[in-house]
């Protein structure tokens, strides 16, 4: 049965007052994130940079961290118009969450969704603020779905999104609004401006750790390393997955790996069975959960394959 042409003006009329009403409602929990850095050698210059943030819990705001410099002075524009100064509480570069503080403020939170939900061609709208122009919105459809993935610097994201949509300037940081009108997740840029979704449950899972701890827990091995290329025959007579490995160019020590007995010029091969090929590929494999593991560790020492157990240890706070 078709629809009369008055009846599918009806239901556009119906969705788009539905979206703008969701754009509102949520966008009454997005804040504009504001920073400003004082720097240069005459005098002082002013960088402004501007991202937007999510009310994720009451006084505390979730943004896109490579937004953030930390020399930065840190405001948000409020929905009200209102730009008040927050503090830093914490921030993961990893999973590309920072965690801000505001404070004796009272204004909706964001109603949190569930990203597992979704699914590839689901509407979708990412929102951000202005400092001037208010709330914005943009809408498309969930483009891809994965499985749990690692950032190149090893954060563990719970599952891969990516939009078919735009984030304009000041979006990173604002949320990802399913068709249930709840917020699924903090968007970001990815490669090639891609617009990604960082899950709610990731955002979470590490608003949680830097509330408790102030940071997040990384997995520490002691070790300086570059990437090697083996020769093909090395490979052969050893039956390597492939010709990459990284050289121990360094050990802390009584750090993991001396403990465990790697020595410099050592070969890295591969850990726990996964061949490693990069530094990043071994960075991959240190997440949150590794702590306290025990990994095999497999190397090359002197021509000859060779297995040691290490246990991961945390990676020392340090001032960045």
């Amino acid at each position: 049965m078709s629809l009369s042409s008055s009846e599918i003006s009806s239901t556009l009329l119906a969705l788009s007052n539905n979206l703008a009403d969701t754009v509102e409602r949520v966008g009454a929990s997005v804040v504009a994130v504001n920073g400003r850095t004082s720097h240069g050698r005459r005098g002082w210059l002013r960088r402004n940079s501007s991202s937007s943030g999510i009310h994720w819990r009451p006084g505390i705001i979730v943004t896109s961290d490579e937004t953030i410099k930390r020399e930065e002075e840190i405001t948000v524009t409020l929905p009200d118009g209102r730009t008040v100064p927050v503090t830093i509480l914490g921030r993961d570069a990893s999973t590309d969450v920072a965690v801000l503080k505001l404070e004796n403020i009272e204004f909706p939170v964001a109603e949190i969704g569930d990203a597992a939900t979704l699914k590839v061609g689901h509407l979708a709208l990412a929102l951000g603020r202005g400092t001037e122009n208010g709330v914005s919105a943009s809408m498309g459809v969930v483009s891809a779905i994965g499985d749990a993935w690692r950032s190149m610097s090893g954060g563990s994201i719970d599952r891969f999104v990516r939009l078919d949509l735009t984030l304009y300037s000041g979006f990173s940081g604002g949320p990802m609004v399913d068709a249930a009108g709840k917020v699924a997740g903090m968007n970001t840029s990815g490669p090639r401006n891609m617009a990604l979704t960082i899950p709610a449950s990731t955002v979470n899972r590490v608003v949680n750790q830097l509330l408790s701890k102030g940071r997040i827990a990384r997995g520490y091995l002691g070790l300086g390393m570059q990437p090697v290329r083996l020769p093909d025959t090395l490979k052969r007579a050893l039956s390597l997955a492939s010709n990459g490995g990284v050289i121990v160019v360094n050990v802390e020590p009584n750090g993991p790996a001396d403990k465990a007995g790697v020595l410099i010029g050592d070969v890295l091969v591969a850990i726990d069975g996964n061949p490693v090929s990069d530094t990043e590929n071994v960075q991959a494999m240190l997440g949150t959960e590794t702590v306290g593991k025990s990994l095999k560790v497999q190397l090359i020492r002197g021509g000859a394959p060779l297995e040691v157990t290490l246990i991961v240890g945390e990676r020392p706070a340090r001032e960045d």
